[in-house]
């Protein structure tokens, strides 16, 4: 198994769909990586060569992943709460931030959970 940046890539997939496996890198991310180095997307993670899986690691070491990119999405909306912005108050009070209605979707989210009432009787175990 290869290990790149903390996180073990599984051998079994494509190189390609394997670096997605790490937070941050998705698939055009994961292309356009592989694409530099010239390593073909369709190879699987078992049969690269220690010398590409070494290239691997020094070229997403550079990037903004994992722990540090986590750290800077909780810095963002931390920064946008103090300066109370529309965003940051949506993240405050638990709201959609990006524009989605609140009327008939996002109900759990908001805590406004409807649960189907029953016919209204007592049920035979409760009843006195």
């Amino acid at each position: 198994m290869a290990r790149i940046s903390g996180i073990n890539i599984p051998n079994d997939k494509r190189v390609e769909v394997a670096l997605t496996y790490i937070h941050g890198i998705g698939l055009t991310t994961s292309q356009k990586v592989l694409k530099d180095l010239n390593i073909d997307f369709n190879v699987r993670v078992k049969t690269l060569t220690e010398d590409q899986v070494n290239q691997l690691r020094k070229k997403i070491e550079v990037m903004n992943i994992e722990g540090s990119l986590k750290r800077e999405k909780i810095a963002n909306i931390k920064r946008l709460k103090e300066i109370r912005a529309y965003r940051g108050l949506r993240h405050v009070k638990g709201l959609p931030t990006k524009g989605q209605r609140t009327k008939t979707n996002s109900r759990t989210v908001r805590g406004n959970k409807r649960v189907t009432m029953g016919s209204g009787k007592v049920a035979s175990a409760q009843k006195t």
